[in-house]
């Protein structure tokens, strides 16, 4: 049989048992009773080990792309002894650079060479959605939805509720991960993750023990990063400046031989029972693991072009169009202190950048140790109005 054949069929036993409506894999300890205790009936569980690995070694190594990827995300869903061989073949985006799972969002980008994606803003619906790939011209209808946000005006500032799905806002939903929200003047935005119900007990500590502030009992949300516009009183001409606190980065991370916090599953927000993909929570950090020095990101000045009158960035041709929008961010290193041993590449090398290439598409390349969800909430930030900064 063919490996063709092989994932038609998976395809095929995935949608009969499960009816899951999406290519996720199933949840662990989850009490349904439709759940593993079908799949052990499916021709596919009593595969060899060997011939099992060869097979999603396979599938994985073939499709390194989306729509193709589905193919691996198809074979997760079989059952667990597939979801936990799938686990362990499929690698994460620090060392491989695909976005497989939904967790692969939470994770930090590749070292090497930026994931490229793009943002394309709806300005009647006020819905921001980030696909991947170059641009909308040269994916076309074959773009991988990632996440989407939708804006939402408050009295004491601006809201940005980020989905997994592309209308589906609700914070009660499961596919709810986070928001992003503005102070009055827009001049500084937080960003917030959803927290698992099941880490309540936190809140019993005292402030100085705590992993990071709490927003409020119900919305189970804590900050993880900070983005600050820098105020212009002068009025003078030039690009905005901000900066960002990544408080779940420590700066360590972009120094020789550092690493960052991986998460390698997801847990539902409603149930402690059923720990489902949705919850795109950062991981189990502990008490011991505050961060004393977080990653602090600022933008890159750019230069005075005299003949064209304007301030200029290298995009390396990924932006078409001038904005004030544009930016680009690298480590604040020097900042950080001068006995942090951070290599000089890493202080000069751009972490994220996002600018405009038509009237309302916009590209985003981000990479480690930030995520895709860390990029995309900070670029949203960038679309808020803030005549104080300009």
């Amino acid at each position: 049989m063919s490996f063709k054949n092989i994932v038609r069929e998976l395809r095929v036993c995935n949608k009969a048992i499960g009816r899951r409506g999406r290519s996720h894999i199933a949840p662990e300890g989850s009490s349904s009773p439709s759940g593993d205790d079908r799949l052990e009936q499916s021709i596919w569980v009593d595969l060899p080990t060997d011939l099992l690995l060869d097979i999603i070694h396979r599938i994985e190594s073939g499709q390194n792309s989306w729509p193709g990827r589905r193919d691996v995300v198809a074979c997760a869903s079989v059952c667990k002894a597939w979801r936990e061989m799938t686990k362990e073949v499929v690698k994460v985006p620090e060392i491989s650079g695909l976005l497989t799972f939904p967790v692969s969002l939470k994770q930090p980008g590749p070292r090497a060479d930026p994931i490229q994606c793009f943002i394309k803003r709806e300005r009647v619906t006020g819905i921001y959605r980030l696909y991947l790939g170059l641009s909308p011209a040269l994916t076309g209808d074959k773009s991988k939805l990632l996440l989407s946000a939708k804006r939402v005006r408050r009295a004491t500032g601006v809201e940005f509720i980020v989905s997994l799905s592309g209308n589906d806002f609700s914070r009660s939903s499961s596919n709810y991960i986070g928001k992003l929200r503005s102070n009055f003047l827009g001049t500084k935005f937080t960003v917030y993750e959803n927290q698992p119900t099941g880490r309540s007990s936190n809140k019993k500590l005292s402030q100085t023990m705590r992993v990071s502030p709490w927003v409020t009992s119900s919305t189970h949300s804590y900050s993880m990063a900070s983005i600050l516009y820098e105020l212009n009183v002068l009025r003078t001409r030039g690009p905005r400046r901000m900066q960002c606190i990544m408080n779940s980065i420590p700066v360590s991370s972009i120094q020789e031989g550092g690493q960052v916090h991986t998460p390698t599953e997801l847990s539902n927000l409603g149930s402690n029972k059923k720990r489902g993909l949705m919850d795109f929570c950062s991981g189990n950090l502990r008490v011991e693991s505050v961060l004393k020095e977080p990653l602090v990101l600022k933008n890159k000045l750019p230069r005075w072009h005299e003949q064209l009158q304007c301030w200029c960035l290298n995009f390396k041709g990924r932006v078409t169009v001038a904005s004030v929008k544009n930016f680009q961010l690298m480590a604040a290193a020097a900042e950080a202190g001068k006995d942090m041993n951070i290599p000089e590449e890493e202080q000069e090398r751009v972490i994220l950048q996002f600018g405009k290439i038509g009237k309302d598409t916009f590209t985003m390349d981000y990479r480690y140790p930030i995520s895709a969800f860390q990029a995309f909430a900070i670029c949203l930030s960038s679309f808020n109005t803030k005549p104080v900064c300009e």
